[in-house]
């Protein structure tokens, strides 16, 4: 118990406190797009808003999972983080819930619901851990802890091979999921945490159920980084800090299965998110730009939100798309070369 408390701690102290962590590789940069100098449409009647899972959201924007705890600051960083989703209007996922299990105190970090009554919200665990003996009863007991609308099974067989407590036996898993997805009767998202999903992974995914994968591609916060500064020999996980498949690229490969898609990893501006639905995402998450701000306050957290909101409306605004179905999937607002 000590050890999984420990580690969630150190995780926040270092991506707060080291901004190497993020790998900033500005892959969605290289994605030009069509500037309309006759828009044909009022920046004011410009619709961000999008319908995920059934719930509205003000644009389709998604605080993704970061942490969880007994720890007073991680309380402290999920309640504030609730609070912006609520009164934001936009998704939230919350970080791994495997320290309930053994350490009943952290329960209260993923008790949200109270704060974020409309949110949606999105519980999340370690897909390896089904191999580690956790059963659909624990799982059932996390989504119910945060009264969930769907729950998140990560992927992060980079991380656990770095760190050096790390659970590394991912034999079998995607049958086991599927096992997930037919018992739990929640929807079920799949994600990695910072390496991307691959075509083959996606489509063996596919046939177990799942209908959505975030992507979670490499160019923003490197997990193998931060299990680096944790390890006695950090080489190996510095080695392999940019590993992974970019998330532009990942979308690309993906967006013709029949599969919704979350972009996540390295998005870190309204342009990024206008690029990323442009590749066929339903919805973009970031994590690291709204970790200190969380640490502050719900209102520095909201301010966040609504710059990055603001980002994407203007960046609609200028390709004339007047609501969020004229931008999603419409390659050819993609500047030919």
């Amino acid at each position: 118990m000590k050890d999984i408390r420990k580690r969630k701690t150190e995780h926040i102290d270092i991506v707060a406190k080291d901004a190497s962590m993020d790998r900033r590789k500005f892959y969605f940069d290289d994605i030009r797009l069509t500037h309309r100098a006759l828009p044909e449409i009022n920046l004011a009647d410009v619709d961000p808003s999008v319908e995920f899972l059934g719930k509205k959201l003000s644009f389709p924007f998604l605080i993704s999972s970061m942490t969880g705890g007994s720890d007073e600051q991680i309380r402290t960083i999920n309640h504030n983080l609730a609070r912006a989703a609520e009164a934001e209007g936009v998704a939230m996922g919350v970080g791994s819930q495997r320290v309930m299990f053994s350490d009943p105190a952290a329960r209260a970090s993923f008790e949200l619901r109270a704060a974020a009554p409309h949110a949606l919200l999105f519980s999340n665990l370690g897909a390896v851990q089904i191999n580690e003996g956790m059963t659909i009863s624990q799982i059932r007991s996390a989504v119910d802890a945060l009264n969930a609308d769907a729950l998140i099974l990560h992927l992060n067989p980079l991380q656990e091979a770095v760190q050096p407590e790390g659970d590394i036996n991912f034999s079998g898993l995607c049958e086991k999921i599927a096992e997930v997805v037919r018992d739990l009767c929640r929807p079920v998202i799949v994600k990695e945490v910072g390496a991307g999903i691959s075509r083959a992974d996606a489509e063996l995914l596919v046939q177990a159920g799942v209908k959505i994968i975030d992507v979670a591609g490499a160019g923003g916060t490197s997990w193998s980084r931060i299990e680096a500064a944790r390890s006695g020999d950090p080489s190996l996980g510095e080695l392999f800090q940019d590993w992974g498949i970019p998330t532009p690229q990942a979308l690309r490969e993906l967006s013709d299965l029949d599969v919704t898609l979350i972009a996540s990893g390295g998005i870190r501006t309204g342009i990024d998110m206008a690029k990323a639905m442009i590749l066929d995402a339903s919805l973009c998450g970031m994590a690291r730009p709204l970790l200190t701000p969380a640490m502050e306050s719900v209102d520095a957290v909201r301010a966040v939100i609504q710059r990055i909101r603001k980002e994407f409306v203007t960046a609609m605004f200028l390709l004339g798309a007047e609501n969020v179905e004229q931008l999603k999937g419409n390659r050819s607002l993609i500047l030919s070369s």
